[in-house]
């Protein structure tokens, strides 16, 4: 008997189901927020340099404040006062409508800068001046918590396949919650910047071990798991610009949005996978959890008969997988190659996410939009998924994201058909990448959860260059727009490559 009978024999989504999902809610509802919460803690408010230094100068001192700013800051082409630069000697003959300023010196921000709060209280870009030369640092904050992120998802996939997913949860749980609040009271930036680090190695174990939901979900309901699985980021991403909207506060935003995982480790309760539990040859714990989910889903007497010992496993029960699995055989390298490649092109997701500016929104209500379109592009994703297939359906997706990537090219700047372009394709970057979450976790076997890890590594990877990808438009305004494009065409190219998996039973062994 394989153990997709016995879950349909024992209802493989009931009230045992449900409760699993909504208790993995509160942890997952915080990770949209983290990932996410770059674009508002190291937002950059509206900045010029901080021209105190000048008030030596009896004349320049009986200024108004706005007098001092003509007089010291340079204007730029579009009428905005200049954010890294200013005169070194106060040009009085400006205050007479004199714009002859071409051949007047000019110096950088030596005495550092003078920030609006109108948006932000405050900022880390504000209170560790991460502007103009040092405006690496500020993009730098959102790639060292995504390595920290990468390397988490290898670490708990190991960890996970090693010890079980149940208490690499409540490890990812309890150690995120910690680094994150303690990243609220960092000094420096450099503290800062470890600590994210290591809230964003902890707190991927959420991601890479709530696999156990499929694992619990028989064939018929796995679509609809997975649908839902991802429409609590969809939730998350929503409530976020609500909460950093009224939170202004750096420091005290982390702390908000950190807080669900508190409620998820008091209220936690979760099932171990009876799948990893059977194919570690743990069968009395399997079959424990087969007795508490038939009591809850009422199917008590199918358990009463079942042995676990009959359940069909050929893979040697006591063995401990590592990634030299994933690359043991022809089969297995193709497929870790492929969904590797596939899960790095998530960039275009997040890439598109970190883009929150230069829509013609601000930048609430920009964050909040993206978050609202995600709904029906996950909805429409339901559906797609046995209508024409999860290959389909990824490779469709990605390739109409990339096709509104190159659309935004050549749309001016700041107009109405920019910003829906952009939405539309944040849209279709959200269905791929709701998609290839579920798809990759069908392809790969139960007992190689290895292999989820690999691929989070990757997708991680991707996330991690694209804040780098965005400094590009140093270079080029636009190129940007045309690297991620390049990525989702390339994801579509390798999405048909994969193997089918609708209406497929999750593989179990490296053999299957």
């Amino acid at each position: 008997m394989r153990f997709e009978n016995v879950l349909t024999d024992i209802n493989g989504f009931g009230r045992f189901q449900i409760m699993i999902i909504a208790i993995n809610f509160l942890g997952r509802f915080t990770l949209p927020c983290h990932f996410m919460l770059n674009n508002f803690v190291a937002a950059v408010p509206a900045h010029h340099c901080d021209t105190s230094s000048l008030d030596d100068d009896v004349v320049f001192m009986n200024l108004s404040q706005k007098q001092k700013l003509i007089v010291s800051i340079p204007v730029q082409q579009d009428g905005s006062l200049s954010s890294c630069q200013m005169f070194t000697e106060p040009q009085y003959h400006l205050l007479f409508n004199s714009s002859n300023i071409a051949d007047v010196p000019t110096t950088l921000c030596n005495n550092g800068w003078v920030y609006d709060n109108a948006t932000f209280s405050s900022t880390i870009t504000s209170e560790w001046d991460l502007v103009c030369h040092r405006r690496g640092k500020n993009k730098a904050t959102a790639t060292i918590f995504f390595v920290g992120v990468m390397f988490g998802a290898m670490c708990f996939g190991s960890l996970s396949d090693r010890f079980g997913r149940r208490i690499m949860l409540l490890v990812s749980n309890v150690s995120g919650l910690l680094f994150a609040i303690a990243s609220a009271f960092s000094t420096t930036y450099e503290m800062f910047a470890v600590l994210r680090f290591f809230t964003g190695f902890c707190i991927t174990g959420i991601v890479i071990v709530s696999t156990v939901l499929v694992e619990w979900v028989d064939i018929e309901h796995r679509k609809m798991v997975g649908v839902i699985d991802s429409l609590s980021w969809t939730f998350g991403n929503a409530i976020f610009p609500a909460i950093a909207y009224f939170v202004t506060d750096w420091r005290r935003l982390i702390v908000y949005v950190s807080s669900p995982l508190i409620l998820s480790i008091i209220i936690w309760w979760m099932p171990e996978s009876a799948r990893w539990l059977i194919t570690n040859g743990k069968l009395e714990q399997a079959q424990t959890y087969l007795k508490k989910c038939a009591e809850m889903n009422r199917t008590e007497d199918f358990i009463q008969t079942l042995k676990t010992e009959t359940i069909v496993v050929t893979e040697k029960r006591d063995r401990t997988y590592s990634y030299f699995d994933l690359i043991r055989t022809p089969k297995m390298r193709k497929l870790a190659l492929r969904t590797g490649l596939l899960l790095f092109i998530a960039t275009t997701f997040y890439g598109i996410s970190f883009n929150i500016t230069g829509f013609g929104l601000n930048i609430y209500l920009t964050q909040f939009t993206y978050a609202l379109i995600e709904l029906p592009a996950k909805v429409s994703v339901y559906y797609l998924l046995d209508k024409i297939g999860r290959r389909s359906t990824e490779m469709g997706s990605l390739l109409l994201a990339g096709l509104c990537l190159g659309v935004n090219i050549v749309i001016p700047k700041m107009s109405v058909a920019r910003t829906v372009v952009a939405v539309v394709g944040k849209g279709f970057s959200s269905a791929s990448f709701g998609t290839v979450v579920l798809y990759s976790s069908e392809l790969y076997p139960t007992v190689v959860q290895n292999g989820m890890g690999y691929n989070s590594f990757m997708a991680r990877f991707g996330v991690a260059m694209a804040p780098l990808i965005l400094l590009l438009d140093g270079v080029w305004k636009e190129l940007p727009q045309v690297v991620l494009c390049f990525t989702a065409v390339l994801g579509g190219m390798v999405a048909r490559t994969l193997s089918e998996t609708r209406n497929r039973c999750l593989p179990e062994t490296i053999e299957d």
